[in-house]
């Protein structure tokens, strides 16, 4: 039987030509809206993290009564030398040698916070440390910030050589999260280092170049102190310290550190492990006076008291306890108060408190870096532009212009109260950021403080007036390059509408 041939009109041949064409165009049309619809959305996402990241900050909360009334009961001198003792450490390479020693010899446990930190020279030396550690037994908790987390730590196979070990641990504070921009901003500023139970670090160092060891390149000076206890329980501060990291680790905002990485990775993270046992062994060969026992009795100073002062550790807007504190004990100087900040930038009530303070007190000093000095430029527009209101305080300035940035932040009271920590005199340390302040009542690490800071000093501008400047002989100011002046200059542009977050 021949089959039959499926036969075709010219009318339905036309018919179906015509409506592919339609459907051609019209996924045609499709296309094109998505590409005209793709901007707009990411416009809005921007527009919706932004707001989200913003709007919170915008009016910061107040002193609470609770807080004006604890300081009445807050003590901050002692009657008698404590079991604890302390010690400044005011060289970058001195600091990291401190720290590789006490994770080296630490038997129980090791607790690390830091803002960031970075697998760098230091970096690789501090983690090869802790790996060493945790393989002798020791247990290891580390704690990062979340924007250190997401630039430096994840899929970082230095780290996940670390967190493979069984009795380490690594949370992050506040991971970030587009889809929660309202938490963007709050940020852990916390940097401390905890040996078992009777020696610590707390300061202003993170965990990198910049801050540890003697490399080359570019670098910021900071201070830590060194806290040892002789006796073999807790002393008084340690607790606090203790107290405080404890209810961070434990906060809902604390991720633990997603250890899966991908498998094309794994070959990676066993290569990092040997590397960091490498570093280990050249260490202990060429630096073998890093991991001697030493006499922190004889290499510490007597104390009368430690205490600790800490912001809120919400991620959300902050009640400015650090501040405050601060310049309420500052009122209470008979003498003198001088304080180090690498950055200022302050609303009406922050000026409001550092005129008290000039009022209050008969000499009031501080210092922070020159615009052409300072390492971030949001803190120098920003000293630049309000320069005049700070010198409407009544205090005297000094701008550190020493060629390297100063990162430091600590002041002095009188002759016995001294205080090292994570504190900037801005609105992000007052209001958004987790800060510690260490105040230690002690003549012998005043004036040795004092000393440290006189180094600072001496190589500082003298501010006579918004532009006027006394100039130490032998002294030549550095000049704002065009690169930098463009960039004050482009900042400007947000600095007065943005300041609460710089």
């Amino acid at each position: 039987m021949q089959k039959r041939q499926k036969k075709y009109s010219v009318p339905k041949v036309l018919n179906k030509v015509c409506n592919f064409n339609q459907n051609y165009y019209k996924q045609g049309s499709i296309k094109q809206k998505m590409k005209k619809l793709i901007p707009i959305l990411l416009i809005v996402l921007m527009v919706y993290i932004i707001i989200g990241a913003v709007f919170p900050f915008i009016n910061q909360p107040v002193i609470s009564k609770e807080t004006k009334y604890s300081i009445y009961k807050s003590q901050y001198t002692g009657d008698g030398i404590t079991s604890e003792r302390a010690y400044i450490l005011s060289d970058n390479g001195e600091a990291l040698e401190e720290r590789i020693r006490m994770i080296a010899q630490a038997e129980k446990r090791i607790i690390l916070s830091t803002f960031e930190f970075r697998t760098d020279e230091s970096g690789k030396k501090i983690l090869a440390a802790l790996l060493s550690a945790a393989e002798r037994g020791v247990q290891i908790q580390l704690l990062v910030d979340g924007v250190s987390e997401l630039t430096n730590v994840k899929g970082n196979e230095y780290f996940h050589a670390l967190s493979d070990l069984q009795n380490t641990e690594i949370r992050i504070y506040n991971p970030v999260s587009l889809l929660r921009p309202w938490s963007l901003m709050g940020r852990l500023h916390d940097k401390y280092l905890i040996a078992d139970d009777n020696l610590y670090i707390l300061g202003g160092r993170n965990t990198y170049d910049y801050f540890l060891g003697n490399q080359e390149g570019y670098k910021n000076y900071d201070w830590d102190v060194l806290v040892y206890n002789k006796e073999t329980v807790q002393g008084e501060s340690m607790k606090q310290l203790l107290a405080y990291f404890t209810g961070i680790w434990n906060l809902p905002e604390c991720k633990k550190f997603n250890n899966n990485i991908k498998i094309w990775k794994k070959d990676s993270v066993k290569q990092a492990t040997e590397e960091l046992i490498t570093i280990y062994k050249n260490m202990q060969q060429e630096y073998p006076e890093w991991f001697q026992t030493i006499d922190y009795y004889g290499k510490t100073e007597p104390v009368n008291h430690i205490q600790l002062i800490s912001n809120p550790t919400t991620p959300y807007a902050k009640e400015p306890i650090v501040f405050y504190k601060i310049t309420q004990l500052m009122q209470n100087a008979k003498e003198e108060v001088i304080f180090h900040t690498p950055y200022i930038i302050c609303n009406d009530w922050m000026l409001e408190e550092i005129t008290k303070v000039s009022k209050a007190v008969p000499k009031v000093t501080m210092l922070t870096n020159s615009v052409a000095n300072n390492g971030n430029p949001f803190g120098a527009m920003d000293y630049q532009n309000n320069k005049g209101k700070i010198l409407d305080t009544g205090i005297q300035i000094l701008e550190y212009d020493g060629g390297i940035s100063y990162h430091g932040k600590c002041f002095v009271i009188d002759h016995n109260l001294s205080a090292i920590g994570s504190f900037n005199w801005d609105m992000r340390s007052t209001y958004i950021d987790t800060e510690l302040m260490l105040v230690i009542d002690s003549e012998a690490i005043n004036k040795n403080l004092r000393e440290a800071m006189g180094v600072y000093e001496e190589k500082s501008l003298i501010v006579t007036g918004k532009d006027d400047y006394i100039i130490p002989d032998g002294m030549v100011p550095q000049k704002i390059s065009a690169k930098r002046e463009n960039r004050i200059r482009i900042l400007k542009i947000f600095g007065k509408a943005f300041r609460f977050l710089m």
